[in-house]
C-alpha cells in the first residue's frame, strides 16, 4: 500500500511536470474562461514571504544579518515547484505599497495601500539592474512560462499614509473623521460613492491600478471585500478591464455568509449583485465547513451555491475557500486529516480549487516571535503583530512550510485527480448520497456512464459505522478506491463502511451512472 502510494504520487508529479514543459511563445489569457469551467488549482502567496531567505531560522528576516525578504525575483525560483504540484493560477496578495502610520506589525499590512498606481519596493530585488516594474512583469513572465495564471490583489481600503496625502478619497463620520471599518485600525474607508453617483476620484484610483497590473501581464483580478464598493462601480470598472483584455478575471470576496456592512459609514453589495455586475466568481461559505457538525450541512451549503450559479445566463463559479488566510490553518482546528478533507472536497466538487501557501505541508502559521516587541521595525509598530495561526501579512517573515510529506503526497494526487475527472465535474450532475449517520457526509458526481463517489466523517474524534446510499449500485460493479483508509463493503443499493476520524473516502464507479 505504502509502495503504491509513493507511486501514484509520482505519477502525479510527472504528470504535471510534463503538462507545464510546454509553454507558448506568447502567452494568450485564458484565465476566465478556465475559471468558470471550474478547472483553476488555485494558490495563494504573500510575496513578501514566499521567497524569503531565511538562514538563521529563527522565523523572521533579519535584513541586518543579510536576509532576503520575498521579491519578484526571488519567488521565480519557486514556481517550478507549484507547477510540479499541480498549480496552474497563483493567487499574488497586494502588490501596491503599505502605510507606515498608525501601522500593525513591523513591515505592514499588503492590504493597507499607500498607492493604487505603484509597486510595494519590499517586494524588489537590489541584486538586479532592472526597475521594480521590470521585475513584477519578469516574475510573471515566467509564471506564464510554467503554464501558471496570475491574479493581483485589489486592496479594499487605504492606508493612513494615503488618507493624510488624499483625504478626499475617504468617508469621513460624524465628526469629520476618517472612518475606521470594522476592526482593520491600520486603514480607512474609501468613499467609491453610491449606485447614483459613483465617487470618480476612487473609480479613476483602481482604474489606475487595473492598468498597471494589466500592464504588468497579470491575468485577472481578487477584489478585496467586494461588497463595500457600488454594484455601478464595478460594473464600469469590469467592463473597462474587458476593453483591454476580454478573458481578464474578476474574482469577488463576498459570500451568502455576509449580509451586513463592515461599517454603518459603508456601502454593502450583496454576492449576486456584485455577480450581476460582471465578476466572474466569488467565494462562496465553505469556510464555514470547520462549523459543520452534520453532513446535512456541507450538503445544503452544495446545493445553495450550486443554486446560485445556474441563476446567471453567463458562466460564473466559485472558489473552494474552505481555507483562506483569513481562516486558521485547518491543521489546528482538526489535524491533518482536516487538511486532506479540504483537499479531496477541492478536488471534487464543482469549485476552482483554492488553497493558501503552506496549506500543502501543513503550515500551522504558529510564530514565535508573535506579538512580542521587536529589535527594528520599518512602521510606526514596534511589535510583531499577528494573528495566531494565519499566514503573516504584518512582518518580514520566514516562507510558509512544514513538513508534513503524507499531506503533500495527497495534495499531489488530489490535484492529479481533479484534471483526470474534470469533464465529469463539469459536465456531470451532483448527487446528494444519502447516510445512516449524522456525521457524514456523501456525493455523487455522475456523467458518460461513470460516478465519482465522496464519503467523509465530519467526526474528528471517533470512529462513524455508517451506510451510503447508491441507487443501482450492485456487487458485481467496479469499484476503483481513488482514496481510501477504510474498507467499503459495497452490497446492493449502496456501501457499508467504517470511517476513521476525519476520514474521507473517494471511489470511481467505472460501469454506473447515478441518476
Amino acid at each position: 500500500m505504502k509502495f503504491m502510494k509513493k507511486f501514484l504520487t509520482a505519477l502525479a508529479i510527472v504528470s504535471f511536470a510534463a503538462q507545464s514543459a510546454y509553454s507558448a511563445d506568447v502567452w494568450v489569457n485564458d484565465l476566465r474562461r478556465m475559471f468558470t469551467n471550474d478547472s483553476a488549482i488555485i494558490y495563494e502567496i504573500n510575496l513578501r514571504t514566499f521567497g524569503a531567505q531565511d538562514t538563521n531560522k529563527n522565523g523572521i528576516i533579519d535584513f541586518d544579518e543579510a536576509e532576503e525578504s520575498g521579491t519578484f525575483l526571488n519567488a521565480i525560483a519557486k514556481l517550478d515547484e507549484l507547477s510540479q504540484k499541480g498549480i496552474n493560477t497563483i493567487h499574488v496578495m497586494p502588490i501596491t505599497p503599505v502605510g507606515k502610520t498608525k501601522a500593525l506589525g513591523t513591515a505592514g499590512s499588503v492590504y493597507a495601500a499607500s498607492s493604487f498606481n505603484t509597486l510595494n519596493p519590499q517586494l524588489e530585488s537590489k541584486q538586479s539592474a532592472l526597475s521594480i516594474n521590470e521585475q513584477a512583469r519578469k516574475f510573471i513572465d515566467e509564471a506564464h512560462k510554467r503554464n501558471i495564471r496570475v491574479i493581483i490583489d485589489l486592496p479594499s481600503c487605504g492606508s493612513y499614509d494615503l488618507y493624510m496625502q488624499r483625504p478626499e478619497l475617504f468617508v469621513k463620520d460624524k465628526s469629520g473623521q476618517p472612518v475606521v471599518p470594522a476592526d482593520w485600525t491600520d486603514v480607512r474607508l474609501l468613499n467609491a460613492g453610491t449606485e447614483n453617483a459613483v465617487n470618480k476620484d476612487v473609480y479613476n484610483l483602481y482604474k489606475e491600478f487595473v492598468d498597471m497590473v494589466i500592464g504588468l501581464g497579470a491575468d485577472g483580478i481578487r477584489a478585496d471585500v467586494a461588497t463595500i464598493k457600488p454594484a455601478k462601480f464595478w460594473k464600469d470598472l469590469i467592463n473597462y478591464s474587458r476593453t483591454k483584455d476580454h478573458q481578464f478575471l474578476w474574482l469577488a470576496e463576498a459570500s451568502e455568509s455576509w449580509t451586513t456592512p463592515v461599517s454603518e459609514y459603508a456601502v454593502f453589495t450583496p454576492y449576486d449583485k456584485l455577480l450581476e455586475a460582471g465578476f466572474d466568481g466569488y467565494y462562496g461559505s465553505y469556510f464555514n465547513l470547520k462549523d459543520y457538525k452534520t453532513g446535512r450541512e456541507l450538503i445544503n451549503q452544495i446545493l445553495t451555491t450550486n443554486a446560485v450559479l445556474n441563476k446567471f445566463a453567463e458562466p460564473k463559479a466559485v472558489i473552494g475557500s474552505f481555507t483562506t488566510h483569513d481562516e486558521m490553518s485547518p491543521v489546528l482546528i482538526n489535524g491533518a486529516k482536516f487538511s486532506e478533507m479540504i483537499i479531496w472536497l477541492n478536488a471534487t466538487l464543482p469549485v476552482n480549487s483554492y488553497f493558501v501557501d503552506g496549506f500543502d505541508t501543513g503550515d500551522n502559521y504558529i510564530y514565535l516571535w508573535a506579538n512580542k516587541e521587536a529589535f527594528k521595525s520599518f512602521t510606526d509598530d514596534d511589535y510583531y503583530f499577528v494573528h495566531r495561526g494565519k499566514i503573516d501579512i504584518f512582518n518580514f517573515s520566514r516562507q510558509p512550510g512544514a513538513k508534513n510529506d503524507d499531506l503533500l503526497g495527497a495534495f499531489l494526487l488530489a490535484n492529479n485527480v481533479k484534471r483526470q475527472f474534470i469533464k465529469m465535474i463539469n459536465n456531470g450532475k451532483f448527487i446528494p448520497l444519502k447516510t445512516s449517520a449524522s456525521p457524514v457526509f456523501a456525493y455523487a458526481i455522475s456523467y458518460g456512464g461513470k460516478s465519482v463517489v465522496v464519503i467523509g466523517n465530519l467526526n474528528f474524534r471517533n470512529n462513524v459505522d455508517t451506510t451510503v446510499s447508491v441507487p443501482k449500485l450492485e456487487d458485481k460493479n467496479i469499484v476503483i478506491p481513488v482514496k481510501i483508509e477504510s474498507i467499503p463493503i459495497a452490497q446492493k443499493g449502496g456501501f457499508k463502511v467504517t470511517l476513521q476520524p476525519g476520514e474521507t473516502q473517494v471511489l470511481l464507479l467505472n460501469d454506473l451512472e447515478i441518476k
